[in-house]
This record gives C-alpha cells, structure tokens and sequence, in this order.
C-alpha cells in the first residue's frame, strides 16, 4: 500500500453522505456514533461561548473555512444571514503537512491540494478520530492535474500526521466537525473550504513570487488562486466559483453560500 494511503485515507467503516434527505435524520445519524456524541457533549458549549463572543447564532446560518499551508493555519468563518458578511470566528493550527507549496496534479505526489472545495462527507470512524473529505480532484484539478489518476481521499481530520490531508489534532477536530454537523443539520448544503499555498496579501504574494522564479505556470495559477482571495476580501461575501474550460477558476459573488465545484 503506498505510504500516503497509510496516513491520509481516513477510513470510515460506515460514513453518512453529507446530503442526507432530512437534516434532522442526518444529525441523529452522526450521534449513533460514540465520537461524535464525545464531540457534541465537549463541544457544544464551547463553540456557543465563541459564537456568542463574535455576537453570532448558534448554530450559524452558514461557515467557510480557509486553509493557508505556509503560515499552517485554518480559519473558520462563520455568516448569520444569507445578506450579511461573513466573519472571522477562530483560527486552528494545521499540525502537520507534506509536500511542497503548490497544487496537488496526481496520485502519490504527497502534494496537500490547493483551490476551492467542498466538505462533501463526514467519516465518524476515521483513524484519526473524526473526519471530513475534501472533494478533490475538482472540475480544476480534472482539467489541469493527471487524467489517469490524479488522486483523491483527502480529508481534514485530527491527530497530529498527514500525507495530503489538513490535521487539526483532535481537539481542534472535534469542534469543527461538530460544528458542520450542526449548519448541515441547520440547511447548509455546501461548506466551503479554500486551500491557498499562503495568505494571498500584497506581501504574501510576492514572497512566493520571490520564493519560486523560473516557474511561471505555478505562479499564474497562483495569481487565479489569488482573484478568489481578494474577491472574499473585498467585503467578506459568499463568492459562487466555476472553472473556465481552461481550468482556471472563475468567481462571481451570490448573496447565498457558496456552490463549489
């Protein structure tokens, strides 16, 4: 079995689709498991206290989450309203990462993805106590990354080892997995997740634009990835995302949460 199966699948014995037909079912279902019950009982009081603190509901109407491999950090945001913006509720830190800055293109590169994703299913059995997936390879990545394998069972999860994947230890995991069990049990059908090489500020940018001469192509995928960056920055809104025949990402924003590819 390749090394990164070993770290990154994140099995589940049994997982439920993130598109249940009833919401509250889909809530019930998750608390069958023991370590979603163990979340909800430690968690949910915590992440009250934090919403309350940014004076949100909860649970919120809507999150993203923001992924920046440099500076190994996840954000969490949080929207109380389809007509309001979104705001910054908290910051974990990725534990432990692999590869290099830039895309995942195929099976076995050990490369952590970059770009716009969904959460698309939740793992309540994983090896790393709880999971969700990533849904790489997107309509980009199929585009510009390998056609005959281009790799896939990405996750963010806890513990503290990866091939691919984004850990937020345990701890960390059990707050947001509870978290998007509770704004998917709420109406949220889509939870956004981004994944940039590094915040994609005037600084930042031209670090990486310093860091990696003589790779054009990288840093033109960079700059698309950077269009998305700076559209959610303008006012903190849900940006609507599709990708060009080119595979480039294209972003428009929508008053609703974001529909990924």
């Amino acid at each position: 079995m390749h090394r990164g199966l070993v770290f990154c699948l994140c099995f589940a014995f049994l997982y439920w689709p993130a598109y249940s037909q009833e919401a509250n079912s889909f809530r019930a279902q998750q608390l069958t498991f023991p370590r979603v019950r163990t979340a909800a009982r430690e968690k949910t009081d915590v992440l009250r206290a934090m919403f309350q603190e940014k004076q949100l509901p909860y649970p919120p109407q809507a999150i993203l989450l923001r992924a920046f491999k440099k500076e190994a950090q996840l954000e969490l945001w949080a929207q109380s309203s389809p007509d309001t913006p979104f705001v910054l509720v908290h910051t974990y830190g990725i534990c432990a990462t692999s590869g290099v800055l830039g895309p995942k293109r195929k099976f076995g590169d050990m490369q952590v993805p970059e770009g716009f994703y969904e959460l698309d299913w939740f793992n309540a059995q994983s090896n790393f106590l709880l999971s969700m997936h990533i849904s790489y390879p997107n309509a980009a990545d199929r585009i510009l990354g390998s056609h005959t394998n281009p790799g896939g069972d990405i996750f963010l999860h806890g513990n503290c080892v990866t091939i691919g994947c984004i850990p937020i230890t345990d701890d960390g995991i059990k707050e947001v997995y509870w978290l998007a069990v509770e704004v998917h049990s709420a109406g949220q059908r889509h939870i956004p997740i981004e994944i940039f090489p590094a915040q994609l500020t005037d600084a930042g940018f031209q670090s990486l634009v310093r860091d990696h001469p003589n790779q054009p192509s990288l840093i033109a995928f960079w700059s698309n990835l950077r269009d998305g960056f700076e559209a959610f920055g303008k006012d903190h809104r849900s940006l609507k995302v599709s990708v060009a025949p080119n595979g480039q990402y294209v972003f428009a924003e929508e008053n609703s949460t974001a529909a990924r590819e």
